[in-house]
């Protein structure tokens, strides 16, 4: 009796220390998320004062040829300044998209974690409780909105999303769920009207959306 005991409290333990492995596994997993997160928002803006700084500079040298020398080397150091920015242009754009990769890649074996996708959800319910007054209203007046994961959730999954979204909003939509692995990793509300961006790859296109602002300015 005392060995069958012993069994059991052996087997006991090892299902708690399973359980608390997987916990550890996915609180790294969501911390690792949250830095690659904000280590892709200061490169961002370090990409950006960089583009500015370099422009400026341009603009200065434009000026002193402008002041100092014949229209012809004005002409030419015109194209020169064009032929720097766009190649600048380009290798911002190739940054942001070797970092797309990267972030897949260190991110791949842990996207399916759920504490990933729970702290993906409070971004979203984030965004959704923030949205203007008259925003929301017309959102939940046209009933129905798709919810897009990079990865499709399972049945408990998409009834516990539908809850927490329909709180935030204060009213009950018509959800549809669907997955675009193109996303990266993230969750994202679209609507007939509105699409709430939380994802990978929306931080990146607004990456290159800024650094081409800062191209024109």
């Amino acid at each position: 009796m005392a060995d069958i005991i012993a069994k059991r409290q052996a087997a006991a333990k090892e299902l708690l220390d399973a359980a608390q492995a997987r916990r550890e596994q996915a609180d790294a997993a969501l911390a690792e998320v949250a830095q690659i997160r904000a280590t892709m928002a200061q490169q961002r803006v370090d990409l950006l004062v960089k583009a500015q700084a370099e422009i400026d500079q341009m603009h200065v040298e434009h000026l002193q040829l402008a002041t100092q020398q014949a229209q012809a080397v004005l002409d030419a150091a015109q194209v020169e300044i064009a032929r720097r920015q766009a190649a600048a242009e380009h290798i911002w754009r190739e940054h942001a998209a070797q970092l797309a990769v990267a972030i897949a890649q260190r991110l791949a074996a842990r996207l399916d974690s759920a504490a990933v996708r729970e702290a993906f959800l409070d971004w979203l319910l984030h965004d959704l409780r923030a949205l203007p007054e008259v925003t929301r209203e017309a959102l939940t007046r046209a009933g129905a909105a798709n919810v897009v994961s990079a990865m499709l959730l399972n049945a408990s999954e998409r009834t516990h999303h539908a809850e927490l979204i329909a709180a935030a909003l204060g009213t009950p939509m018509l959800l549809t769920f669907s997955a675009d692995p193109a996303l990266i990793a993230g969750l994202e509300l679209h609507s007939a009207h509105l699409v709430v961006n939380n994802s990978w790859r929306a931080d990146l296109a607004r990456i290159l959306e800024d650094l081409g602002d800062v191209e024109q300015a």
